[in-house]
């Protein structure tokens, strides 16, 4: 599994990098800017990436915009449905104004902030990325 994950936070971005590679190979960008040139550079390449974690508040571009870029960009390339790249938000915030903007945006799934690595594998199996025998 190819993963994206957008950061703007050392320590989420390490924890998250160290988690989420156990389960393929890890990119890590700091900004919305970065995960939106990350993601069409993959695309561009062929090799394009399985999932996106992209956190909610960060610099430059926030995640939510980016999600929407990520989606326009697979809009006007043709890409839909279960072809799309999977979209985690993570957040530390406690907003349900947050939550509902980022499911209207197109993500599968939300994550809060300590992230609880176990309901983290689950939303991966929910979502279709991990099989049960690959749980962690």
């Amino acid at each position: 599994m190819r993963i994206l994950i957008a950061e703007d936070d050392y320590a989420s971005r390490k924890f998250l990098y160290k988690f989420l590679s156990s389960y393929g190979e890890c990119d890590i960008t700091i900004d919305g800017i970065e995960a939106v040139d990350a993601f069409m550079l993959a695309l561009d390449e062929g090799k394009p990436y399985d999932l996106v974690c992209l956190d909610i508040m960060m610099p430059k571009l926030d995640g939510t915009k980016a999600l929407k870029a990520i989606r326009d960009v697979e809009k006007q390339k043709g890409i839909e449905g279960d072809n799309r790249v999977k979209v985690i938000m993570t957040t530390a915030l406690n907003d349900t104004t947050n939550v509902y903007t980022a499911f209207e945006s197109g993500c599968e799934a939300y994550a809060a902030k300590p992230i609880d690595t176990e309901k983290f594998a689950e939303v991966l199996k929910k979502i279709g990325l991990v099989f049960s025998s690959e749980s962690k």
